[in-house]
């Protein structure tokens, strides 16, 4: 087994041919990152699939990594504590900024309850390249969603670590966009992101 290090002086960075600005090009939009974050049951989910198939119909280059489907694969060795929960968005992040450089419009939805990691991610990317949406929603909203039961489990103590109930969630301080999808149709949030992105040039302006 090699004893290098990640991070060797042998590991180079490939500078390809196609370009982010070829790909935007062609792909006739700008590519940004959409941070969709908030508590279990919030409608992250459900919200950035509406997103993506709004911009779909827009003939927009988008994909959305969602927290359980990510948990299947890139992420399946790791558990809920503190430091699996970092290290879950942090190999996120890295994704998402390569899907970037592919000049797509990369939507994530995870809970991603620390500001700290979220910010992190920020900082990989160019300022205005990571936009943060807050999807606000009481907790009572969301517990009363829960069609999985993990709200009730968690306070009966079967699930430990559970964001919300035994682990905190810390809200966006100062995010690029607060959604309310505890009480507002999904088709108004989805307007709300869509015109955000039509406003910060992601998007031709109609």
């Amino acid at each position: 087994m090699s004893s290098e290090k990640p991070g060797s002086s042998n590991v180079v960075w490939h500078n390809a041919t196609v370009t982010r600005d070829r790909r935007q090009q062609q792909n006739g939009h700008k590519s940004v990152i959409l941070w969709f974050t908030g508590l279990s049951g919030a409608g992250k989910s459900s919200l950035a699939h509406a997103v993506e198939e709004q911009l779909h119909q827009l003939g927009s280059r988008t994909y959305v990594l969602d927290g359980d489907n990510v948990r299947h694969g890139l992420s399946g060795d790791l558990g809920f504590s503190d430091d699996d929960r970092k290290e879950n968005i942090r190999r996120i992040g890295e994704v998402a900024k390569l899907f970037l450089e592919a000049g797509v419009i990369a939507m994530t939805a995870f809970i991603s309850p620390f500001r700290a990691e979220r910010e992190l991610v920020r900082k990989l990317v160019p300022h205005g390249e990571f936009i943060e949406i807050y999807c606000c929603a009481d907790i009572a909203i969301c517990e009363q969603r829960d069609v999985k039961g993990l709200y009730k489990r968690a306070r009966a103590g079967e699930i430990k670590d559970f964001t919300g109930i035994s682990s905190p969630y810390e809200e966006p301080v100062s995010p690029e966009i607060n959604v309310d999808t505890g009480t507002r149709p999904v088709e108004e949030c989805v307007d709300e992101v869509i015109g955000l992105l039509r406003e910060r040039g992601i998007l031709e302006k109609v």
